[in-house]
């Protein structure tokens, strides 16, 4: 079960405790709330002679979601389990929908810009927007986990693959074999090339082979460009048929199974760099860093009988994981990266103009499209997670949220429903719990069935008063 993290009056970080002591501290009045998510207590007085136990910090970075775990090496205990879903995708999108509008704009000739390309120099260690993005995320969550748990070491998956591995996986004679983490390098690099499908039916969830694509018997090799994943039934209706005659009756198929795979997997190298930049900033932290592969954390799942996922991928990272991981009931934190919003002050229609162009502007009133400077009214601002109480008789929609509001000048607030519906409620309603940070929360029940298939409860983000 995850535990609640504590800091003294000092904020000094101590050993994180069970829910029911938590509760306890509440009611006794020894403890006031710190932080919602991660949900922290502070207590009202000082622990200088307090040695809470060493804690390490396990990232297993993603190009979409990342990894993260608390974990007491001594007893195998998981603490803390959280998943961090990256919004490089969204940035990338922008950015390219930015070059576009201005793009167009120089076409038609109504807003000439002159292209600044020619006369920028990147920096040295220069990263892309997205990538960068992947950074900043995993490094505010380190340093806010450092900031209330013991965290003494850390651990991070530096490759998705070790290429080492792969090319001693395709030697001869006494090289053939070169141990059991040859083959996990190449699964992983196989699984993140195929998307973790098989090649053929394109099924999920599933065990996976690993075939080649041109057997053998037809002059194939084994470099890992003429391998590919399909599963067991798929694997059998094949036999030893040749390809272009087992698909035959989908070309289509054949076609993109062959151009995929003669395109390398270009999401690992993009992340292999990123990770790179991230072990070089952990590195200045001060704490001791393990570093590990993606093939040496599959293969601890797969001898500890464990299912895929990414925070219990970062569980398993490197050699230091303890042979037993306990972590019944425990609930995994659902991290999703939103930001701060956009900078852009007017809005554009579909070719560039700006909303409401053609319109009049009013006396002290702005031109449709154009966004107020102001962020704050009434002391909340859009993205802040608040507690709204709406009473019985004023709206049909009366009850209790908790839910992250959207904020209007007027003071009639919007935020959301289960079904996607907008609400509107007054701003008197809302009680602050957290401050807009750039990121939504939910949690997620996990437990393991004697199968070892994850049951998967959603649960909303429990009712917390933040101090």
């Amino acid at each position: 079960m995850s535990k609640v993290l504590v800091v003294d009056t000092n904020r000094q970080p101590l050993d994180p405790v069970h829910p029911g002591r938590a509760r306890q501290l509440l009611t006794q009045g020894k403890a006031a709330v710190l932080r919602a998510v991660p949900f922290t207590l502070i207590l009202k007085t000082a622990c200088p002679e307090a040695q809470p136990q060493p804690l390490r910090l396990k990232l297993d970075p993603g190009s979409k979601t990342t990894g993260l775990v608390l974990l007491n090496d001594a007893t195998g205990e998981v603490v803390f389990a959280a998943e961090l879903q990256h919004r490089s995708q969204a940035i990338k999108s922008a950015l390219v929908e930015r070059r576009a509008s201005r793009r167009f704009r120089r076409q038609r000739q109504t807003r000439y810009r002159q292209p600044r390309w020619r006369n920028r120099r990147r920096a040295a260690g220069w990263l892309s927007p997205s990538r960068e993005s992947r950074l900043a995320n995993i490094q505010t969550w380190v340093r806010r986990l450092r900031q209330f748990a013991p965290v003494a070491a850390l651990a991070l998956e530096l490759l998705q693959f070790d290429p080492s591995r792969i090319e001693q996986a395709v030697c001869s004679g006494e090289e053939y074999q070169p141990g059991t983490l040859a083959g996990s390098e190449i699964r992983a690099y196989l699984l993140e090339k195929w998307q973790h499908t098989c090649a053929f039916c394109g099924v999920r969830h599933l065990p996976l082979r690993i075939t080649p694509i041109q057997l053998s018997a037809s002059s194939g090799t084994t470099q890992v460009e003429n391998l590919t994943l399909v599963c067991g039934a798929c694997q059998g209706a094949r036999g030893t048929q040749d390809l272009p005659v087992f698909l035959a009756t989908r070309p289509d198929l054949l076609k993109r199974l062959l151009a995929v795979a003669r395109v390398p997997c270009k999401d690992i190298p993009a992340v292999n760099v990123m990770r790179r930049v991230l072990y070089e900033r952990l590195q200045s932290s001060g704490l001791p860093l393990e570093c590990g592969s993606g093939g040496r954390t599959a293969w601890n799942s797969t001898t500890r009988q464990l299912p895929k996922t990414p925070w219990l991928d970062a569980a398993n990272v490197g050699a230091s994981t303890p042979a037993v991981l306990l972590f019944k009931q425990v609930r995994v934190l659902q991290i999703k990266a939103t930001g701060h919003g956009s900078r852009q002050m007017c809005s554009q229609l579909a070719y560039g103009f700006p909303v409401g162009h053609h319109l009049p502007r009013e006396q002290g009133k702005p031109v449709r499209g154009h966004r107020q400077r102001q962020k704050r009214y009434f002391g909340f601002q859009t993205g802040d997670m608040v507690r709204i109480v709406i009473p019985v008789g004023r709206s049909k929609y009366a009850g209790t949220y908790v839910t992250r509001i959207t904020v209007r000048a007027n003071g009639n607030f919007k935020f959301r429903l289960a079904g996607g519906q907008y609400v509107a409620c007054k701003y008197g309603y809302c009680q602050m719990i957290q401050r807009s940070d750039g990121y939504q929360y939910t949690s997620r029940t996990e437990s393991l069935s004697n199968s070892g298939m994850p049951v998967v409860l959603i649960e909303s983000l429990c009712q917390h008063q933040s101090r």
